[in-house]
């Protein structure tokens, strides 16, 4: 759906502690003013957020990622978009490049909280014009727009990373294939395969017994071949250490990892690095040591189609 902007007139963007660096690339390739929150601490830890922009009367893109500290961006987030309506911005569109508790969607467990849920309906009460994720967990929710009560747009950051590879990898990728470390990574592989013009296969494990896993990979042959492995998040890296394992077993010559969301908890990257992978590579949805490819391009690629925004 497009979300065409009844009204053309001055356009903030707006960063949080984790957005900053896409807000100002944003802003950059929008043409659009870079504004300033202030974003502390009080001594009992509560969050203070003051926008030091003048937004009254303009549309404003506020950018942040609920990661490195997820509750206290989501509320640091909270604080500022809702300020932004209260002070009389007249479109505030939220960008969110990584969507936390949104892999918490339904009960896997009695009397757990359904997360994503919860989340949903703190966006919905902020009556926002519109909210822009980057391949947010959204396997069991249909209408994302109906649940955070505004126009919803997922974007993808896997173009971005196949660009990457193709760029920086492409003597290897006549003799690469596109890796799925599971059933659920799918999707990202078929994505980057179309992408690059290479095939893809997506590993499944197979329970032989109580005791013995076997993996297998589907879809296209992988002996000899330089493994590809691209998933949306690595988060204590258990599943590409398996996936790297099981693929060199299977013949494969090398890996090359790349993933949208980096969030590398604990020793996540040490345990990725002694896999000596040919690279390992991340979007910048979420800042990490392997941050390197930008989302910021694809976001305002979106906003430009949808919202007229940065339009000459």
């Amino acid at each position: 759906m497009r979300m065409r902007s009844r009204m053309q007139g001055k356009t903030i963007v707006l960063g949080g502690s984790q957005g900053e660096h896409v807000a100002v690339q944003l802003a950059e390739l929008l043409g659009a003013e870079l504004g300033e929150v202030e974003v502390t601490r009080f001594p009992d830890g509560e969050t203070y957020v003051r926008i030091l922009a003048d937004v009254e009367g303009s549309r404003v893109v506020y950018v942040n990622s609920l990661q490195r500290g997820p509750n206290e961006t989501l509320v640091e987030t909270l604080l500022t978009l809702d300020a932004l309506k209260d002070l009389g911005a007249r479109e505030v569109h939220a960008v969110v490049p990584y969507m936390a508790y949104a892999r918490q969607d339904e009960r896997f467990k009695p009397g757990e909280a359904v997360s994503v849920t919860t989340v949903a309906k703190l966006f919905k009460a902020l009556g926002l014009s519109s909210i822009y994720t980057v391949d947010m967990h959204l396997h069991r929710i249909r209408d994302p727009s109906v649940l955070f009560g505004a126009s919803f747009r997922n974007l993808t950051g896997v173009r971005e990373l196949a660009k990457y590879v193709k760029r920086n990898h492409r003597e290897i990728l006549a003799k690469s294939v596109i890796v799925g470390p599971d059933e659920e990574a799918e999707q990202w592989a078929k994505v980057m395969a179309e992408d690059l013009g290479i095939e893809y296969a997506v590993l499944e494990k197979k329970r032989l017994s109580a005791t013995e896993v076997k993996i297998e990979a589907h879809g296209a042959d992988v002996k000899g071949k330089v493994a590809v492995i691209v998933d949306d998040i690595i988060s204590t890296g258990g599943t590409i250490v398996e996936a790297v394992k099981a693929l060199r077993q299977l013949g494969c010559e090398g890996a090359l990892v790349a993933c949208v969301h980096p969030i590398l908890t604990g020793n996540a990257y040490p345990r990725l690095l002694k896999l000596h992978l040919l690279d390992l590579v991340g979007t910048d949805t979420v800042l990490s040591p392997i941050s390197r490819v930008p989302v910021a391009p694809a976001i305002a690629e979106a906003l430009r189609a949808d919202l007229g925004f940065g339009r000459s």
